[in-house]
């Protein structure tokens, strides 16, 4: 009881503490900016360390606490996992893809004027820039913060993890022809370290330990002592590990934030239509599936999340650091958080319309 009590209490002021951290991140990127670069380079390829350590300990909670005979009976139920697949790759790109051009290549197009040079030398008005960004963000589905997600809004885990599996494997084989395509480029390359490397430190690492340990000390401790001990004191951890990423993530572009605020929040609005509008679209379809709501839940926020650490890297190749697509994918960090948990709620609070 005491668990459910203090998980419940950090559910429901989890947004203020993001936005909390969210202010501190920002504050301490600009008053101490050197330190926040030092921080954010120390990766492997775009794979930053410091958020890796914290992702760590935000996914490893959750993993330890997945029954994985759950796992296997979600990888029989083949509609979540269709319609996740259908969602993710037969829908997110083309809207992205629609209302980026729609905004920032019409309604916002007088406001984002100039023009720059890319990696390769073309020069490019900027809001073609801004738009490349928000493809590379639409084409890149999220594998690793959805696990909290679809935990914070009481989803089915076991579910959560086999389209995590599934995103990272469809990742491999269709993120650089598709982007490729919509971007109208000849050869986009594919990130394929970034995305295997991503993949092992984010997911695969915690997934073993998760599921060693919870053997272990299933067999060594027992069951209740398993639930009543070990996950009491275990649960408060994935919420700090998930505030120090902010921190962290929000200082490393503190600077970037208060420079340029007007073009992030242009670059912000089109980003949080789509993740509504997709969120919404797989809500309603799991609804006419007849779903249940532990399957609806994960499947509508993974199609509503990204994977922006590809998105950033991929970004980083193709156009550079500097440009204007990178800085769209770094706008989809910035309202990621914020809008997932507001997703989140949406769920709990209509989790009732489901049988």
């Amino acid at each position: 009881m005491s668990e459910k009590i203090k998980l419940g209490f950090f559910e429901k002021y989890l947004t203020i503490w993001v936005i909390a951290c969210i202010g501190l991140g920002i504050f301490l990127g600009k008053l101490f900016p050197q330190a926040a670069v030092r921080l954010d380079s120390i990766s492997i390829y775009h794979v930053s360390i410091p958020i890796a350590i914290c992702l760590f300990f935000m996914m490893y909670p959750i993993m330890v606490k997945i029954d994985f005979s759950e796992v296997i009976k979600a990888g029989k139920t083949p509609k979540p996992v269709l319609l996740t697949l259908l969602v993710n790759w037969g829908i997110k790109p083309f809207t992205m893809f629609a209302i980026a051009t729609f905004f920032l290549g019409f309604v916002f197009k007088q406001w984002l004027p100039g023009l720059e040079i890319i990696k390769d030398g073309t020069q490019v008005e900027l809001y073609r820039s801004y738009i490349a960004g928000c493809i590379l963000l639409g084409i890149a589905p999220c594998t690793a913060m959805v696990l909290v997600w679809g935990h914070l809004a009481k989803g089915n885990d076991g579910h959560t993890l086999v389209m995590v599996a599934i995103n990272s494997l469809t990742m491999l084989f269709l993120y650089a022809p598709l982007g490729g395509w919509l971007l109208g480029v000849n050869q986009m390359p594919i990130p394929w370290q970034t995305i295997v490397i991503s993949v092992v430190m984010y997911v695969g690492i915690p997934l073993l330990l998760g599921y060693y340990s919870r053997k272990f000390i299933i067999a060594k401790m027992g069951f209740n002592w398993f639930e009543d001990k070990f996950i009491h004191y275990l649960t408060p951890i994935s919420i700090t590990a998930l505030l120090v990423t902010l921190v962290l993530l929000f200082s490393f572009k503190g600077e970037l934030i208060v420079d340029q605020p007007q073009v992030i929040l242009l670059i912000a609005i089109p980003l949080f239509i789509q993740t509504c509008l997709i969120f919404a679209i797989t809500y309603a379809l799991a609804l006419w599936l007849k779903l249940p709501y532990k399957d609806a839940a994960p499947s509508a926020l993974i199609g509503a999340s990204n994977h922006f650490e590809v998105a950033i890297a991929t970004s980083a190749m193709l156009f550079g650091l500097s440009s204007g697509a990178s800085l769209a994918t770094v706008v989809g960090v910035i309202i990621e958080v914020p809008v997932m948990l507001i997703l989140v709620r949406v769920c709990l609070k209509t989790r009732n319309i489901f049988k």
